[in-house]
């Protein structure tokens, strides 16, 4: 048969990123020793010689099959990318892989277990020669609590639930192993005013409602405390957040945002 996708083109443009979106599989994520199995929603990419029509995205579609059946860790993306770039005879490769990564809860007073789900993704891009480079996005919910409404009632004051969205991206790529994603989860949601369950007796209730009356929290507050926590963590080049608090008396949300990067 006719190859047609390898045929030659004129053109004369290089395409930084073509290949696959959308692709669905489920994945066995080891994290810290632990392993759960996720769905995944995948973006795997590679780039496309300037003299070459197509590229052979069965090709991506088969590396990312073989990883169904084996247990994929933040180093093996880079094992996945080096596969890409062997198979595709090219010079870079880039994929994303998002999924509901589980974190076991505790309730505070009553104790008892939960599993709550916080959006992830792995992102990794690796150019030919290089090390792979590596981010971990993170959207993670917890509980504000106004200090302005705390000040000026005479009892109680609004709280609602709140998001943190970081993307951080690691230096050195020999020490990915030591990176937890359920480490970052929790040092994340301890900055807001208090955690979220997904089980809360009544108990729990009364406790972490008086939680967060006890530490109120601006989205700006809880910005700068996260960024503070942040700039502690060892093998960071960059980080982005953004806070957005989902205002209970307001019809509009209250958002504060902050990036560093950090020289080599």
């Amino acid at each position: 048969m006719i190859d047609v996708q390898n045929q030659p083109d004129a053109r004369g443009i290089k395409i930084q990123r073509t290949g696959v979106t959308k692709v669905h599989l489920p994945f066995f994520i080891a994290d810290a020793g632990k392993v759960q199995q996720v769905a995944a929603q995948i973006r795997f990419t590679v780039a496309l010689a300037e003299n070459l029509r197509g590229t052979h995205m069965s090709r991506l579609a088969e590396i990312l099959t073989d990883w169904t059946e084996r247990t994929l860790t933040i180093p093996d993306v880079e094992k996945i990318l080096l596969d890409a770039l062997e198979k595709l005879s090219t010079d870079f490769a880039a994929i994303s892989i998002a999924f509901k990564f589980f974190v076991k809860k505790f309730s505070p007073v009553s104790n008892k277990t939960s599993l709550s789900a916080v959006d992830c993704e792995w992102i990794g891009e690796l150019t030919c020669g290089s090390r792979m480079k590596f981010t971990l996005g993170l959207t993670v919910p917890f509980t504000s609590l106004c200090p302005c409404s705390k000040e000026i009632s005479d009892f109680g004051a609004h709280n609602q639930r709140s998001i943190c969205r970081v993307k951080l991206t690691f230096a050195d790529a020999d020490k990915l192993a030591d990176v937890s994603t359920e480490n970052f989860v929790r040092l994340i949601e301890a900055q807001g005013s208090a955690e979220i369950f997904p089980l809360l007796k009544r108990e729990d209730e009364k406790f972490v409602t008086e939680a967060a009356y006890q530490n109120p929290k601006f989205v700006e507050d809880i910005l700068r405390d996260i960024v503070t926590a942040l700039r502690r963590v060892e093998n960071l080049s960059s980080f982005a957040v953004e806070c957005e608090n989902f205002e209970s008396i307001h019809n509009h949300n209250a958002f504060a945002g902050h990036e560093e990067f950090f020289s080599p």
